[in-house]
């Protein structure tokens, strides 16, 4: 049976997807200081580990909630050298729920193949303009009805609230949705690190999350979350991936780019210049998927069938391909790495200044100018205010 595609953009969208590019708003301040760390956490507009190593995502979407009897499939993803896995889930409004027992499982999985989970609820996608999707309140509900699976897993755990979770129809109630949403989390004692994905069907061609990003994250009172853009037809030129990617970058906001390929219905994205500039800008990456693509893009799966040893052409790019994931992916250290935030060349290395870069990151820095101390002498926090 066909699987629902994971993203498209409307004809409507599409006309105004090329206006969005000119649009060049500014971001205020991302907000007040940061929580203490608890596990994955955002400092600086980066994303550390709990000792303060930076983490940049290099990896693969994985869609469980279609497929639960492809067990194997995170440890095949982590063969490639991916270091995080974005697992699908269900909260049983649109397919079969995932259960608290079932996502303690697929944690087991992703903990004993040494990737981070970021776990996600699907049955968002689109909503406004897809009547059967489910509103990020039922994502919510979803999420504090399996929070005994997710306590004490903070060092290895993302909660992606939901996927896509707006169409191109009521995009505009995205900003205080998410707000909501992550509120309602924090007040039920989920304390990881939160994942918000783009409304538009993931791509943000209206900009509503880019412009408003700021006051999510500002509206956290962990100052913990991570923004996510989907990249599919919207992007299909450098100059727009280098735009959205670099604005983030530039507002101390952080991004990763949850999902991409290297074609798509809605027109043919750029992936050549996806993977290089979040290389380049430390911003890290999942392409979509694994395996079990339908609805007319099969062409997304990156193997054959679920085999491991079948990488499609695009999966080939993914892994072997430049900026890909076997050359930049680097294991998180909570799982014997050795971490290093420029997404492929190791702890420590030098700031543009000419110091080095500290490489417990900010676990160096305790007044937070961006300048620590180690081994006897200063170093630089990656992504600082000194980090210049």
């Amino acid at each position: 049976m066909n699987k629902p595609r994971s993203t498209w953009l409307t004809a409507a969208g599409a006309a105004l997807a090329g206006l969005a590019g000119l649009l060049l708003p500014v971001l205020g301040p991302a907000g007040e200081a940061e929580a203490a760390a608890t596990g994955i956490h955002v400092a600086q507009g980066r994303v550390y580990e709990a000792n303060g190593n930076e983490f940049v995502m290099r990896g693969v979407n994985h869609a469980h909630t279609w497929y639960p009897e492809q067990t194997g499939a995170i440890a095949d993803i982590a063969a490639t050298g991916a270091n995080t896995v974005r697992v699908v889930l269900s909260s049983g409004d649109r397919w079969t729920k995932t259960s608290a027992s079932e996502v303690s499982s697929l944690i087991a999985q992703c903990k004993t193949s040494k990737v981070i989970c970021v776990l996600e609820v699907h049955d968002t996608t689109g909503y406004g303009e897809d009547g059967a999707a489910a509103s990020l309140d039922k994502a919510v509900d979803y999420w504090i009805g399996v929070k005994s699976a997710l306590q004490g897993q903070e060092d290895y755990v993302v909660v992606n609230i939901g996927n896509e979770p707006f169409g191109n129809s009521g995009y505009t109630a995205w900003t205080n949705a998410t707000k909501n949403a992550i509120g309602r989390l924090r007040g039920a004692g989920i304390g990881h690190a939160l994942m918000v994905d783009a409304p538009n069907w993931g791509q943000d061609w209206s900009h509503t999350m880019r412009d408003n990003a700021a006051s999510v994250f500002a509206a956290d009172p962990h100052r913990n979350t991570i923004f996510s853009i989907h990249m599919y037809g919207v992007y299909d030129t450098a100059a727009e991936v280098q735009s959205y990617l670099g604005h983030f970058v530039n507002s101390g906001l952080p991004l990763v780019v949850g999902e991409f390929g290297d074609q798509h219905s809605d027109g043919n994205p750029d992936e050549n210049a996806i993977m290089a500039t979040a290389q380049s800008l430390r911003i890290g990456y999942l392409g979509w998927s694994w395996s079990g693509n339908g609805s007319g893009v099969e062409y997304l799966d990156m193997v054959n069938g679920f085999d491991a040893d079948s990488l499609t052409t695009w999966g080939n790019r993914l892994v072997h391909g430049a900026h890909g994931i076997a050359a930049t992916s680097k294991r998180a250290t909570v799982y014997g790495g050795s971490g290093g935030g420029d997404g492929g060349g190791g702890t420590g290395g030098t700031a543009p200044n000419g110091y080095p870069y500290c490489t417990a990151g900010s676990a160096s820095d305790p007044d937070g100018d961006g300048w620590g101390w180690e081994n006897s002498r200063s170093c630089v926090v990656r992504g600082s205010a000194a980090d210049r």
